[in-house]
């Protein structure tokens, strides 16, 4: 079994989404389960096999009645821990830590099925096949592993996922301690190197703790790698789960945006008729006012028959009485009018800024997506061609691998590490940084003769290519220099 490796992967963000929650789950909604079983490597017919593992080590079917970011909040709450990030307009703390646990597939489907004749073709019937005690038993030293070196009482989910290809775990933390959020004290550290250099041992403990009695090698770090070992359908899956959810969230506010824009119609009807009628009883009621006071004049001037003034007079008070009421009455109707209206109108400006918000969301989201992948090919075409590289060095001759003498894919390929984070800092503007690191490592400093310093007109690229130039450079008497002949 020596090429049957484990598989260790940590992932940290500043919150888990619904999304993401529902991934991990198994949660989804219909279109999203729809997707997930278009695609090859997830089977609904094994989904019943998955489980998690609760406090204590107990093992028990995975519980969908709270989403992670719930489970999350009751362990906050229950604690007395603000989240950092509560109230912010967009998150900036690192508060999860997701960590996927696995192996080889070989391997891994052998301590899930056993010798069982799993048929993972797609579309295919699994229901008669079991889990085997041993995934279990696996995950229960995993789980146990995870307690020991982070504490059980940080633990939001342990979820064990068999419906895919290659079994798997995954384990939502909060990298808690003393009370408080402490991503960078916990895993980060003060710097890349020591992030690597946790991340390396990490592996390493896990090996020695946990996989070694389950005959998995140590395999290579994805500190050393930068491999994601997500599988392509489960991060598509997520990817349409979380732009489902916005997509509906857009329907949503356009619907009410037109049911607001229905309502604001008949408003507007509403008030301008109430407008209408107001001014008509403010003209009524100045006529009325107009003859009262001139029958009031008329028979104190002993103008006219005084018996029949007092009954005009008599008259004309009862129904001025009579249009002061409505007056009233319609004048409040229309103030309620009015502030119905203003509410309406600043509530749909309200939904028509947050739809809008929407759409640059799902845009930045799609957009954020593509240059991750993006990255990731960058990260995969340098691996490969500093390993091709390494390969092709070791049978060339002298002549020939002089003709890569100072060149920085010799340098990349020689003394990697170092030259990047000598480059990083130089890229910083932490020149002197950047000095005294390449001398401590054995570097010449880069010469006092070179300019230094970004043009006024060098962009990201530009500027990043020549403090990788300058970095292999300053650390070239670590590598060491090449004699000519």
């Amino acid at each position: 079994m020596a090429n049957q490796k484990q598989v260790l992967d940590v992932q940290v963000s500043k919150g888990i989404t619904t999304a993401q929650s529902n991934e991990h789950l198994r949660d989804r909604s219909e279109k999203a389960e729809k997707y997930a079983m278009s695609k090859g490597n997830y089977d609904p017919t094994r989904k019943r096999l998955n489980f998690e593992i609760a406090p204590g080590g107990k093992i028990h079917p995975i519980d969908t009645s709270r989403s992670i970011p719930e489970r999350m909040a009751d362990i906050l709450s229950h604690r007395g821990i603000k989240d950092p990030n509560e109230g912010l307009l967009e998150p900036k703390y690192r508060t999860v830590v997701n960590i996927i646990f696995g192996g080889s597939r070989k391997r891994m489907q052998e301590l899930a099925f056993g010798t069982q004749q799993v048929d993972f073709e797609k579309g295919a019937d699994n229901t008669r096949i079991e889990r085997k005690r041993d995934i279990e038993r696996w995950a229960k030293d995993v789980y146990s592993f995870v307690c020991g070196r982070y504490g059980e009482q940080n633990i939001a989910a342990f979820i064990v996922h068999l419906d895919e290809l290659n079994p798997h775990i995954h384990c939502t933390l909060l990298p808690i301690k003393d009370s408080r959020f402490a991503y960078k004290e916990i895993f980060a550290g003060k710097d890349k190197f020591e992030y690597s250099a946790r991340m390396k041992q990490l592996h390493t403990d896990f090996f020695a703790e946990v996989n070694t009695k389950w005959g998995m090698s140590r395999g290579t770090s994805i500190s050393e790698t930068g491999a994601r070992h997500r599988t392509t359908e489960e991060y598509r899956r997520m990817l349409s789960e979380e732009c489902t959810t916005i997509e509906d969230n857009i329907k949503r506010h356009q619907q009410v945006l037109g049911e607001l824009q229905s309502d604001i119609r008949l408003a507007e009807r509403r008030v301008k008729g109430l407008t209408t009628m107001v001014s008509n009883l403010e003209k009524q009621k100045t006529e009325k006012e107009t003859l009262l006071s001139a029958a009031e004049y008329n028979l104190k001037e002993n103008k006219g028959n005084a018996a029949e003034l007092a009954i005009q007079i008599q008259m004309l008070e009862k129904e001025l009485q009579g249009i002061i009421r409505q007056l009233a009455d319609k004048q409040e109707k229309l103030q309620t009018a009015d502030r119905q209206l203003i509410e309406l109108k600043k509530d749909m400006g309200a939904i028509e800024e947050r739809t809008e918000e929407l759409k640059e969301e799902a845009y930045q989201y799609s957009r954020d997506v593509h240059s991750k992948v993006d990255s990731l090919f960058k990260d995969v075409l340098l691996e490969s061609i500093i390993s091709e590289y390494r390969n092709a060095s070791a049978q060339m001759n002298v002549s020939e691998r002089q003709l890569f003498d100072d060149s920085l894919v010799q340098s990349i390929a020689e003394r990697g590490t170092e030259i990047m984070h000598c480059a990083t800092m130089l890229f910083l503007g932490m020149v002197d940084d950047a000095t005294t690191f390449a001398e401590s490592h054995g570097g010449g400093g880069g010469g006092s003769d070179l300019k230094w310093g970004r043009d006024e007109d060098e962009d990201n690229r530009a500027w990043a290519l020549r403090c990788m130039r300058m970095a292999s450079r300053m650390m070239r008497s670590t590598i060491g220099k090449k004699s000519k002949r």
